[in-house]
């Protein structure tokens, strides 16, 4: 009943408010923060930093001095780091171009390179704490441990709940209030592109899988 009474509740604060709470500007961020799909459009956005790239690397081949390096590996769900140690600037520039899908960035002393790379999966601590489900404005989201305890990774699009619950059975929907268990990337992909069909205006851009 508690389930049953919170979607009740849910639907009647999208009735008031049935625009999405996302636009497309602030979509693109999202995209290239989690390495997902872009189209022609978003890549040509993206374009200034994959550029960039190679400025990095010709400053890293006429260094003299060593250089500390980081390797910060940005999930589709979370982030983690790792130390790679003191290597000379060329060093770095062969690591860079021996991976041309990694980006780095020197801080301003020019002594610390972070180096970025995009891994279309989840991290371990998101295998083992991710859910899926739905905030009290009817957004869709991904959650760091069970929904209720309203730790939000990222919003991907509002839910059409009246379209939703004439469409599913109320254990689903249940489900949904309660969280969806993720637990690798195959889930996460299948459960964002089932409810993505449930998005208001789907004549606008949602987020998609990575494939």
């Amino acid at each position: 009943m508690m389930e049953f009474s919170l979607w009740k509740n849910l639907k009647k604060q999208l009735r008031r408010k049935r625009r999405p709470t996302w636009s497309l500007g602030g979509l693109l961020p999202l995209l290239l923060a989690g390495g997902l799909m872009l189209t022609q459009g978003e890549l040509a956005e993206a374009a200034p930093q994959v550029a960039g790239i190679e400025s990095v690397i010709n400053k890293l081949e006429l260094g003299k001095e060593p250089l500390s390096v980081e390797l910060r590996r940005i999930y589709v769900c979370g982030e983690e780091s790792k130390p790679l140690g003191r290597m000379m600037g060329k060093q770095v520039a062969s690591l860079l171009q021996s991976h041309p899908d990694w980006t780095a960035v020197l801080d301003q002393t020019n002594s610390i390179v972070h180096v970025e790379q995009r891994v279309e999966d989840l991290s371990e601590h998101c295998k083992a704490n991710a859910y899926m489900g739905v905030d009290k404005l009817g957004n869709f989201s991904l959650y760091d441990g069970i929904p209720k305890k309203e730790k939000v990774v990222r919003t991907f699009f509002q839910l059409d709940v009246h379209y939703m619950e004439s469409s599913l059975p109320q254990d689903k929907l249940d489900q949904l209030t309660k969280g969806i268990r993720i637990n690798d990337i195959e889930e996460f992909n299948s459960v964002l592109s089932t409810f993505s069909d449930y998005a208001i205006e789907q004549n606008q851009k949602v987020m998609k899988p990575a494939y």
